[in-house]
């Protein structure tokens, strides 16, 4: 992955005032981006996935612009090919896991039919609910399921469609310890399986440890350092 992101975005609340003014270029498989609440980290995330507009700047994807102010670029979320692991994991929950994973596969906002589910795109659907071994739970809803189901019906949600790239909002934040030890080592897994970069943001220094890669430390809407890191294996 070769990524180009240099941005600015001001948000204004009352008397408060945030500046975000965040640069970054990596080409690196696994970006692990580490800070405090507050900053800046999911603000750059949703930037990069189209779901904030920034000011002024531009992100660069792999050679492709996803958004340049100057030259009047701002490609649509559906359009930019990339999943996104959202930190509550934002599962319908009047939807099964089926329907939820396929809602990865609509190109606009409405849910999928359980004839839908079960139809054109069985194959890809199998194919995830496999992988996850979400098969037994396929017809549950998410209040029936476990933390770590629901972030694997996330997941392959966002994998889905075959992204070119996954974002990752503070994917462990919502689990138990020893959950979050489980789910670290079968997303480290699943990534070196399937070589699809990554990009995730964190307050939690063990993600860092994990994962490794290029770790780039915010703090106050800027990137305040940056370094490589070798990946933890079996933490």
């Amino acid at each position: 992955m070769v990524i180009d992101v240099a941005m600015a975005k001001t948000l204004r609340a009352g008397q408060r005032t945030f500046r975000l003014n965040a640069k970054l270029v990596s080409t690196s498989e696994r970006i692990v981006i580490y800070g405090a609440s507050g900053a800046g980290k999911s603000m750059l995330l949703k930037a990069i996935a189209g779901l904030v507009t920034p000011d002024s700047g531009h992100i660069t994807l792999n050679g492709r612009r996803l958004y340049d102010h100057a030259a009047r670029i701002d490609v649509p979320v559906q359009r930019r090919r990339l999943g996104y692991l959202f930190q509550d994991y934002a599962l319908f929950p009047h939807l099964t896991v089926r329907q939820n994973i396929v809602f990865g596969l609509q190109k606009g906002w409405f849910n999928p039919s359980a004839k839908a589910s079960a139809g054109a795109h069985h194959a890809r659907l199998d194919y995830w609910l496999d992988a996850f071994e979400l098969r037994p739970v396929a017809h549950q809803y998410p209040d029936q399921l476990s933390g770590g189901q629901r972030q694997r019906v996330a997941l392959a949600r966002a994998l889905i469609d075959e992204p070119q790239a996954l974002l990752l909002d503070e994917p462990f934040a919502a689990l138990d310890p020893a959950l979050r030890v489980r789910m670290r080592a079968e997303l480290d897994a699943l990534q070196r399986r399937l070589r699809i970069p990554m990009l995730m943001i964190t307050h939690d220094p063990e993600d860092a440890n994990v994962f490794g890669g290029h770790v780039l430390t915010m703090s106050d809407g800027v990137i305040a350092s940056e370094q490589e890191v070798e990946a933890c294996h079996g933490r």
